[in-house]
Order: structure tokens, then C-alpha cells, then sequence
């Protein structure tokens, strides 16, 4: 069975996702076979692997970090917020059900064979597994029967490195902090400390990291630097969405919807130069932009409603007569119909007015479709015709199917890689767009087609815009983020803290 070592924080967005995944670059760099694993994630962000099964994103950044493919041992238990106070259960990929927060909690004990059966198959194929907690250990009120932080550890029999954010303020009282909060055989499981996410001189840092070991009882195994890289974030505390709103060149703005899902779709295009990739939320944000993206969400009827009553629908409708590009992705196809119904109650309830720019009507089912596709542009019109004949692959994840009228047509020809069926997916019209493939700019040529396209209608010079081979660029950061935390960290004590366990 794998040695293991666990990441846990001080808190949410801590940075132990991006330790975890650091980790298992310097391990797979190092020689051994290593895979990441998280028992429950909580998350909007979800990806589908190749047998049609749905995981965390986080743990397919890990995976990638590790050289290793995806596989939903990693992630066994994924929550999907439907709303404030529940979520969509999804258990080794496959829908549990929805479940009120109470719910969840009072069931998910009956999870720990789950959990344990998909740890020990993933230990059994690898040499090092490194495990990642969630939010914080020290939520006292979450204690009981925990399955993700100090009672993960305990199955896995795993020494634990907890990691305090410096950026956000009061490190040293969040580690102190959540320590003096485990019990007694919790404090002792934790074999190191990481401040994480500095900026400065360490010198300045060093009399605080004496006195934190001193009160502490643990030491300090590494001050990590704030690393400027570009990896996928796992959910929507992602800094990405309090970015820049400068407008460059070419301006794609995409919508950032209450429930907004898989926003990591947009990663490709945000790497071009010249172009600004702006997150927005109110009309003013929103400006002029040559582009608009209504991304995936976790509920679409809902999310248009909050689009109708802040404005933003009728700031669109206006940016499309004047001919500006607008697409949907997934839920954001679904809300560029005529209507939305859902008779099961899969999502609110009753039916809606869609926002008409696509003669279609979108029908929710209890069905999920979950799968890997590949497919080809075929029917283009409008600003992006030049993408017609283009090759894109990803993934499906949605509840629905659509129902054409009028002109309206099928976008794409995609092969389901499950299933090996072929199907129509996506609809067109003029310069509007829509399509349920996640990840469809993920291929340099569709990034770069895009991009182009959008620069000839606006009469610039589209012959330098150089878009990337994106999976090669993820190769490059995984790299970057070892070398960061292998020169800063003592990798040392934590090969001995790994040998020795708990």
C-alpha cells in the first residue's frame, strides 16, 4: 500500500489544493508513482472522465500533476450547491441525489465505506498518495463522524501538513488557532506547518516563525512564496473573479452568474495577448465588449431569473442587435433559448420565458448526460463562419435536451466517446452561439480561431495573435509550482515525515 502524506488549512482558499498538487509534481518528478485523492469536495467546477463518471476539478489538476489520468478513486464525494442550503451528492461519479445540508450531514457517515474502498484501490496502484483536506479541521460544529480532514487522516493513517495563508492576515493565530482546536491525538497528527503565500523578506519572518514553533509544538517545514502561475482553481473563491476589468485589444466579458459552474472553460482564451477576459456581474462592468460569455451554472432557471431582474439580460439582447458575439455554454446555451420548462422539478420548477435569441426550447429530465465528446464545427454563420471545419473535443455535464424550431440547427457534429455514438450538439444563429461541450476552447486552434475571427471584424491586424497548445502551457506551471515550493519547503523533513507516518 502508498506512503501518505495529507495537506490540511487554516481555512478555505488556504492554497492546499496548489500544495497538494506541488506535491505530487515534486513526487512524480522524484521517481515515484504518485496520485492525488480528496474524499469530498465541495465544488461547481466538475469534469467527466472517460467512462462518464463526474469528479472534482481539483483532483484533475492533481492528477495532471502527477502524469496520471483522472479517475473518480481521487474524488469520491462530490457536493454540487444547488442553492444556499443543498446539494447535488455525487458518489464514485454517479448521482446520489439532492440532499439539504442537514441531510447530508446526518448521512454522510453510511459514505465512509465508500470513501475507504475507493482510498485503498487508489493506494493499492500508487507508491505515494497525497491526500487534501477541506476548508478547516477546526470547524468544531462540523466534527462529528468527519470524513474529509482530521477523520480522513485517521483512516488513511496519514501525517498531516497544515498550511495558514500569510496574504490574507494572522497566520500565526490561524495555525495556533487551529491547533489549540483538534484534540489531543488530532495535535498530534500534524507533523508541520507551511506559511503559505508570501510576499517579502523572510528575515523579517524568521523572529515569528521561532515563536509559532515554540507555542505550536510543530515545526515550520517551508514559507511558500505567492506564486504568480496559471493552474485551474478549484471553486469559486478564485481571485480570477476579482480581476483586472481593464479592456485590452480584443474584450470578451463573461457573465459571472450567482450558481456559475466550470468557469475554467475560459482559461485558454484568458492566455492570448491582447485579449482582456473580464469576469462581470453588474451592467456597468459589463461596458462594450466584443464578446459575451454566459457560462455553465448549476441552476439555469434560476440564474436567468437573476439575470432578468439585475439587467443584464436586456444589456445583452441590446450588445446582440448591435452585432456583438454572444455564446452559452451549457446552462448559458439553455438560457439563449425561447423557453425553459422543467415538469420534475429537477431544477425550480414550472417553466420560463428563455432569452429568444435561439429558436429552441430547453426540457429538464432527471436523465444526466455525462461524457467525453469530440467533434468538428460544421453549420457557422455570424462573426465566428471562420471556425467552420474546426476540430474541438471535452465534455458534456447537463441536465435537459433541446428542441429546435424555425432556422435554428445543430452547430457541431460530435462523436460521444462513451458510447461512440454521433449526435448534433449546439445551435447557431447569426452571431449567437451555443454549445453543452465544456472545454471547447481548450484546443489552441479553437482559441486562436475565436480570437481571430472577433480581431477581422473589428479590422485589426489578427496575423501575430498566438494562442498556445494549452495542455502543454498546464505542463509548464505544474513545473513552476514544483520548483516554487521544492526551494522553498524542506523537502527533506517531509520525505521523513512521509517515511515515518503517524
Amino acid at each position: 500500500m502508498a506512503k501518505a502524506i495529507m495537506i490540511q488549512g487554516t481555512m478555505s482558499n488556504a492554497g492546499k489544493s496548489l500544495v497538494a498538487a506541488g506535491l505530487c509534481r515534486i513526487f512524480r518528478q522524484d521517481g515515484y508513482r504518485v496520485a492525488p485523492f480528496k474524499s469530498q469536495n465541495m465544488a461547481l467546477n466538475s469534469f467527466i472522465t472517460p467512462e462518464g463518471l463526474e469528479m472534482g476539478r481539483a483532483q484533475v489538476m492533481q492528477a495532471e500533476a502527477a502524469g496520471i489520468e483522472p479517475s473518480v478513486l481521487m474524488n469520491p464525494i462530490l457536493l454540487k450547491p444547488t442553492n444556499d442550503s443543498g446539494s447535488q451528492v455525487i458518489v464514485r461519479g454517479e448521482v446520489l441525489g439532492s440532499m439539504s445540508a442537514w441531510d447530508y450531514y446526518e448521512y454522510k457517515s453510511k459514505l465512509v465505506p465508500k470513501v475507504l474502498e475507493a482510498y485503498n484501490e487508489l493506494a493499492a496502484q500508487y507508491d505515494v498518495i497525497v491526500i487534501e483536506g477541506a476548508g478547516s479541521p477546526a470547524e468544531i460544529n462540523l466534527k462529528r463522524e468527519d470524513i474529509v480532514n482530521m477523520g480522513m487522516a485517521k483512516m488513511a493513517k496519514a501525517p498531516v501538513l497544515l498550511v495558514g495563508d500569510i496574504d490574507r492576515g494572522g497566520v500565526f493565530a490561524q495555525l495556533i488557532g487551529t491547533l489549540l482546536l483538534l484534540d489531543k491525538d488530532e495535535q498530534e497528527m500534524v507533523k508541520g506547518l507551511i506559511v503559505n503565500k508570501f510576499r517579502g523578506d523572510r528575515a523579517i519572518l524568521e523572529p515569528g516563525l521561532r515563536l509559532l514553533e515554540e507555542k505550536a509544538k510543530v515545526p515550520v517545514v517551508g514559507v511558500a512564496p505567492y506564486l504568480n502561475i496559471q493552474v485551474e482553481d478549484e471553486d469559486s473563491l478564485t481571485e480570477r473573479f476579482e480581476g483586472n476589468q481593464q479592456v485590452d485589444l480584443i474584450d470578451i466579458a463573461v457573465v459571472r452568474l450567482p450558481r456559475i459552474s466550470n468557469f475554467t472553460d475560459f482559461n485558454p482564451l484568458e492566455s492570448i495577448p491582447g485579449v482582456s477576459l473580464r469576469y462581470v456581474k453588474t451592467v456597468q462592468e459589463l461596458q462594450n465588449p466584443d464578446m459575451v460569455i454566459l457560462p455553465g451554472t448549476k441552476n439555469t432557471m434560476e440564474d436567468l431569473q437573476w439575470l432578468r431582474q439585475s439587467g443584464m439580460e436586456a444589456a445583452i439582447l441590446k450588445l446582440s442587435g448591435k452585432g456583438c458575439v454572444v455564446m452559452g455554454i451549457c446552462g448559458g446555451y439553455q438560457m439563449l433559448g425561447s423557453s425553459l420548462s422543467d415538469p420534475e422539478g429537477v431544477e425550480a420548477g414550472g417553466s420560463m420565458r428563455g432569452m429568444g435569441l435561439l429558436q429552441m426550447d430547453t426540457v429538464f429530465s432527471s436523465k444526466k448526460t455525462r461524457t467525453q465528446v469530440e467533434g468538428v464545427f460544421q453549420q457557422m454563420g455570424g462573426t465566428l463562419k471562420a471556425l467552420q471545419g474546426v476540430p474541438f473535443s471535452g465534455y458534456e455535464i447537463h441536465m435537459g435536451e433541446p428542441v429546435f424550431a424555425g432556422d435554428t440547427h445543430g452547430m457541431n457534429q460530435v462523436t460521444d466517446r462513451v458510447t461512440g455514438t454521433m449526435k448534433q450538439d449546439g445551435a447557431c444563429a447569426g452571431n449567437v452561439y451555443g454549445t453543452y461541450v465544456h472545454g471547447i476552447f481548450d484546443r489552441e486552434e479553437v482559441a486562436k480561431g475565436v480570437v481571430s475571427a472577433i480581431g477581422r471584424a473589428k479590422g485589426l491586424d489578427v496575423s501575430e495573435i498566438q494562442a498556445m497548445d494549452f495542455a502543454a502551457f498546464k505542463e509548464t506551471q505544474y513545473d513552476l509550482l514544483a520548483d516554487g515550493l521544492r526551494n522553498s519547503l524542506d523537502m527533506e523533513r517531509i520525505y521523513r515525515i512521509l517515511e515515518e507516518g503517524v
